[in-house]
């Protein structure tokens, strides 16, 4: 069973973002790091694998700058090796290019039975990139897995909803999204962290997936980020002392918002 995730290094959360005033974009010429909805992907893979009882997992990254940060964690939690593509042709690249880019990724891992990924990323919220891999694999998409099962050649998966549970199986290979949750993600060991150093990433770039340049970036995106304006700064809110109509105040304030 060998499980390919796909990895997304993104800008610390905790750190405030800042924009670069040129190209209007999130910065991201910083340390990244692993964004926590994949590590449940991560966490996923790798006891599937342990339960098939032979296998590798393999990370699937698409970052700037060549970075591995994000990448070393989920290394260390035990995956064997990854795939970074990394090339400034790539720089805003929307969710079509994002995922040919993680689908030629994928082809270029090698045999791969089953590719995991989160719902959506922290950064993005596209939440769409994971169903157009799959179809651009020609693979079924089983989408918001809260629970994976492997038996033989199909995988089966329990997607939570408002009623219960649907219970949704295809064959594999295929593509699954899985939400948070689906797994409590491990820690890295110290040796797992130390071993990480070693593990081999493949780099490449565009070029080496075969996607044209003209096709990426901003120029395939089909968009342009024209205007960046700060939010407006929030307004005070309105105190009177309760003469005993204070509640018809109040009514007459949710009715202006049409809340009630």
């Amino acid at each position: 069973m060998n499980v390919a995730v796909c990895v997304k290094q993104i800008p610390d959360p905790a750190l405030p973002g800042a924009l670069d005033a040129s190209t209007r974009q999130l910065k991201r010429d910083g340390k990244l790091i692993l964004d926590e909805s994949d590590s449940y992907g991560v966490e996923m893979a790798l006891q599937l694998v342990e339960a098939a009882g032979g296998g590798e997992v393999v990370l699937i990254s698409m970052a700037p700058n060549d970075e591995v940060s994000g990448l070393r964690t989920a290394l260390a939690m035990g995956a064997a090796r990854a795939v970074l593509v990394s090339d400034p042709a790539l720089a805003g690249s929307g969710a079509l290019t994002t995922a040919k880019v993680i689908a030629r990724a994928v082809e270029r891992a090698g045999s791969i039975d089953l590719v995991l990924a989160a719902t959506e990323s922290t950064d993005g919220y596209t939440g769409i990139v994971p169903a157009a891999v799959a179809e651009l694999l020609g693979w079924p998409a089983l989408t918001f897995a809260k629970k994976i099962e492997i038996s033989g050649a199909a995988v089966t998966i329990s997607r939570q909803t408002e009623a219960g549970y649907d219970t949704v199986e295809s064959s594999l290979p295929a593509v699954v999204s899985v939400t948070a949750g689906v797994v409590e993600p491990r820690y890295p060991s110290f040796k797992g962290i130390m071993g990480a150093k070693n593990k081999p990433v493949d780099k490449c770039t565009a070029a080496d997936l075969g996607i044209e340049v003209g096709a990426a970036g901003w120029a395939g995106s089909g968009q342009d980020i024209v205007n960046v304006a700060a939010a407006p700064a929030r307004q005070a809110g309105e105190k009177f002392e309760d003469d005993g109509t204070a509640h018809e105040r109040v009514v007459a304030f949710l009715e202006s918002l049409k809340v009630i």
